[in-house]
């Protein structure tokens, strides 16, 4: 006999209202299924009331924790649009503070999964972490989160030597301080115990279902956006973090080593940072075409799909965010596995259904 449980939109482990209806055989689920639309609030068709310039303020609350990539992203199709060439200081500082969000996301979604296993010194250990990235946002970008620094034609703040200096030694700080929490990931039996071989993703599977991010590399995909060198990317040496197991643990293992990573690009484009101005003028901006541009969230590919019609309003801006693209493979690991071992799996694809109901 199967039996039915709602599992969300409200769930005391979820930090996200993801909602899903999972069919039971005794603890055993045998299928479940996606309700989307819950906190849906039709951010896309706010391109008929707000500017070409405005808009790069709406997409940046498409999903707080990484505004400055889809601000990003929403820049380069406009700047794609119109044939701008953004200063090459410009970019190296787009990705710098892109990076520190990748950063900051990585800790957070680590400290939940922590919580997820009531291990609660460890969820502080990583949001303590976490505060002295963002302590850096705040003190580059004037704010902690949603940071606005990016704008049709480069970047609003630039960087001085002194603070340069200073992200310099709080990156070196950061990587002492993941050495010090590495063991308790790495050899701590409750960790391994509800990850090691829970939610399987095959490569296949994986491939198959369209999986993105850490979600796809923690199966043995070597896919990552920033290798086709947008932006600053094509100045920095680095490979796809990569793990084959496909489980929790792996996908665990995938987000804690693009944290090691995260910093390593930071500290060559910070020693790579060229002179020069930081933006160029973009008079009364009114794209005519359409463009599709990718970049790298923390989670995964982010597609943007920006089409102009010769006026200061855009006549399309469609997104497709890396949860969205996840949700599929998330629905393939959870037959199977205990009710129990639910949340941590659905944790292990870091969703954020806010980028995803837009």
């Amino acid at each position: 006999m199967s039996t039915i449980i709602p599992f969300g939109p409200q769930h005391p482990v979820l930090p996200e209202p993801l909602h899903l209806k999972i069919t039971l055989k005794d603890e055993i689920v045998t299928e479940a299924i996606p309700m989307l639309g819950y906190v849906h609030r039709g951010l896309e068709t706010l391109v008929s009331l707000k500017d070409v310039d405005q808009m790069v303020q709406v997409v940046e609350r498409v999903c707080g924790i990484c505004s400055c990539i889809h601000a990003h992203t929403y820049c380069m199709c406009v700047e794609g649009i119109l044939g701008i060439e953004v200063p090459q200081r410009a970019e190296f500082l787009r990705i710098i503070w892109s990076e520190l969000h990748r950063m900051h996301s990585h800790l957070l979604w680590l400290g939940l999964l922590a919580d997820a296993f009531g291990m609660e010194s460890l969820f502080m250990h990583c949001w303590r972490i976490r505060e002295r990235v963002m302590d850096v946002m705040e003190a580059t970008a004037g704010n902690r989160v949603i940071i606005s620094v990016n704008k049709v034609g480069g970047v609003r703040r630039d960087l001085s030597a002194d603070q340069i200096r200073w992200i310099r030694q709080v990156i070196d700080e950061l990587e002492a301080e993941l050495d010090k929490i590495k063991p308790v990931l790495t050899n701590d039996y409750t960790v391994k115990k509800r990850t090691v071989g829970v939610g399987v993703l095959t490569k296949e599977q994986a491939y198959e279902l369209g999986a993105v991010g850490p979600v796809l590399r923690g199966s043995g995909v070597a896919q990552d956006a920033r290798m086709t060198g947008y932006g600053a990317y094509k100045y920095v040496d680095f490979e796809p973090v990569v793990e084959t197991d496909g489980d929790s643990w792996a996908r665990t293992m995938v987000r804690f080593r693009e944290l090691y990573q995260a910093i390593d690009i930071v500290r060559q484009l910070i020693n790579k940072l060229p002179d020069g101005e930081i933006s160029v003028k973009v008079k009364a901006a009114k794209p005519e075409g359409e463009i599709v541009c990718r970049s790298e969230q923390p989670r995964g590919e982010l597609m943007y799909y920006v089409k102009g019609n010769g006026s200061k309003f855009l006549e399309r801006v469609r997104i497709r965010t890396p949860t969205f693209a996840n949700v599929p493979p998330l629905l393939a690991m959870l037959p199977g596995i205990e009710m129990a071992d639910v949340p941590v799996v659905a944790l292990s694809i870091d969703p954020c259904i806010s980028c995803t109901e837009r």
